[in-house]
């Protein structure tokens, strides 16, 4: 229905800044064909895996660090607080500035906008961990691996999804900033180089194919993930 709608209001005005849904198609396979589209889109996809992988494993570290001590939290709460105050321009703009337009740059004012929203979510889930798994696994004498695998992980695993949906959903969005301010490849490169000469049939055909991506990971991994990690929930809400 919004494909129909955008493409009668696009034949109806006959303007360049609004190209048909065909116009868009065709400059979707003409990049296709060329191999740019795959290029740039490899080149985001890879900054967006590194940049999640480091954000969720150094924000998991710190966000049960925090919900299990309280003392580390009074340590690091304030500089969590400064840290998702900041915007994500900021942050983008010093990395720059101080490492230069290099790869590692770009990752790591990626990662240093995520690790805040990661930390705070999976400290919540940290503090609430069921006191009695934790003396059940006392008495049985867990190993530190049998506490994490079996006690502390299908407890987390709520909030982890939580910063896992979250954090690409911003992700995303910062890695094209990344790449709009300071990288020669990428989905927010090319965004960038159609903007420079007004193509709106460009723009909106790399936007379409980012969200292809993206909806493809939600219903691919995301959800199927999910679902097999809630399996043991099953039984007690059948019960209940």
């Amino acid at each position: 229905m919004l494909v129909v709608i955008w493409g009668v209001i696009a034949s109806t005005l006959q303007s360049p800044l609004l190209p048909t849904p065909v116009e868009v198609l065709d400059a979707l396979v003409r990049e296709s064909g060329s191999g740019a589209l795959w290029h740039h889109l490899g080149a985001t996809l890879a900054r967006v895996a590194v940049a999640f992988v480091l954000a969720m494993l150094l924000g998991t570290f710190i966000g049960i660090a925090m919900g299990r001590s309280t003392a580390t939290n009074a340590l690091f709460d304030p500089l969590l607080v400064l840290l998702l105050n900041l915007p994500a321009l900021v942050t983008i703009i010093l990395m720059y500035v101080w490492f230069g337009l290099v790869e590692v740059a770009a990752v790591m004012a990626v990662v240093i906008n995520k690790v805040p929203n990661v930390a705070v979510t999976v400290r919540e889930g940290a503090r609430s961990l069921d006191r009695r798994l934790e003396d059940m696994a006392t008495v049985y004498q867990f190993s530190r691996w049998q506490r994490l695998r079996d006690v502390w992980l299908p407890q987390l695993f709520p909030y982890l999804m939580a910063a896992t949906r979250g954090g690409l959903a911003l992700i995303w969005k910062i890695v094209l900033v990344v790449e709009l301010l300071g990288r020669s490849s990428g989905v927010g490169f090319q965004l960038h180089m159609a903007f420079q000469v007004f193509d709106v049939a460009s723009i909106l055909a790399y936007s379409l194919a980012f969200i292809a991506v993206v909806q493809l990971i939600e219903l691919a991994v995301l959800q199927p993930l999910e679902r097999r990690a809630n399996r043991w929930r099953q039984p007690e809400v059948a019960h209940a």
